[in-house]
């Protein structure tokens, strides 16, 4: 019977922890870009500036 070699590539475990904080920073920017346009918009909505909206 012949015998085969199994050569596999190790897995960086590093790579995933460093996918999730980079999903999770991701997420944080976009988060606080939208609540500072949902603030400016209530400002304004409160104050009736007018001239920005269609």
């Amino acid at each position: 019977m012949p015998k085969a070699a199994r050569i596999s590539t190790p897995i960086p475990v590093s790579s995933t922890s460093e996918n999730e904080n980079s999903d999770t920073s991701q997420f944080v920017t976009v988060a606080l870009f939208s609540g500072v346009g949902l603030l400016i918009s209530l400002v304004a909505v409160i104050f009736g500036i007018q001239g920005v909206w269609f």
